[in-house]
């Protein structure tokens, strides 16, 4: 399992970036490198390119159309998106430009898919992302702010131009065991996870050397636990194949305890690392 380095926001809301409110210019930097990040592992991907998707995803005319698929836009990044998160963006390249404009004549969503930029593929689970603020620039690029919204999987390919288009079905966590006990033992499990991140940010402050809080900031925010655990993956910044395979859990209480067993690697090489800062100094 990696370690992490874990980004959250102290602030009124839950989320991994500024509120909608905030500046544009501020998101320049990190929307302009949005496309390199790449690992390996095993993850559902189909390929980007229209000559080499997989054969279940080219569009199948005999295919029966359900209540639940729905034709989603999609967007291919080098991250995750996950229910509830905040995401900055800007839209440069041509064929995104026209999506934007398609997309502010109807109900401003689309979905992300996480893109491996080293295979050319892209995760069949994504998030959808809506647009809650956009500026346009009189370039035509666009500055977003997006808001994660419910996970989808691509069943189908429609079209590959001017940009994908894909069928998609929605994705919910599935109950197990009775509801009541259930959800104690969700609480129970949301709660280890937030002490843990907790020790995690004050370690990791530590290291750093930024001034240590009596008490670090209450995370959960009486968040029910689904949202929760969707919140702590989003804060696993800079391991997007991790991150990716926690939302294609369908499952809250293993995503819980996935995240759970990976703060506690962290905490544990986190420990080690204060340990011999304490007895080195100067070897930080």
């Amino acid at each position: 399992m990696a370690l992490l380095h874990i980004v959250v926001v102290s602030s009124s809301s839950t989320s991994l970036s500024p509120s909608p409110s905030a500046s544009f210019k501020s998101f320049t930097n990190r929307s302009q490198s949005l496309r390199r990040r790449s690992n390996n592992n095993n993850l559902t991907t189909f390929r980007c390119s229209s000559s080499s998707f997989s054969e279940k995803h080219h569009n199948n005319t005999n295919q029966p159309k359900s209540n639940d698929v729905t034709e989603l836009p999609l967007f291919p990044l080098p991250l995750v998106l996950f229910p509830g998160a905040i995401l900055p963006l800007q839209i440069f390249e041509f064929r995104y430009r026209i999506m934007m404009h398609t997309l502010l004549k109807s109900d401003l969503k689309f979905g992300i898919v996480y893109s491996d930029s080293i295979s050319g593929s892209a995760a069949e689970i994504g998030c959808v992302g809506e647009v809650v603020k956009h500026e346009r620039l009189v370039d035509d690029r666009f500055f977003l702010i997006v808001k994660g919204q419910e996970r989808f999987r691509v069943t189908n390919l429609v079209r590959t131009k001017p940009y994908l288009v894909a069928e998609v079905t929605w994705l919910e966590d599935k109950p197990s065991g009775s509801e009541e006990n259930n959800l104690d033992s969700l609480d129970s499990l949301a709660d280890e996870v937030e002490v843990l991140m907790k020790e995690v940010i004050r370690l990791s402050n530590r290291l750093n050397g930024k001034v240590e809080k009596k008490e670090v900031d209450d995370l959960r925010r009486n968040q029910f636990p689904t949202p929760f655990s969707f919140f702590v993956g989003s804060t696993f910044e800079g391991a997007p194949r991790e991150q990716q395979a926690l939302l294609e859990l369908e499952d809250t209480a293993a995503r819980l305890k996935r995240e759970r067993e990976t703060l506690r690697n962290t905490l544990n090489y986190l420990t080690a690392a204060s340990a011999v800062k304490d007895v080195f100094p100067s070897s930080s």
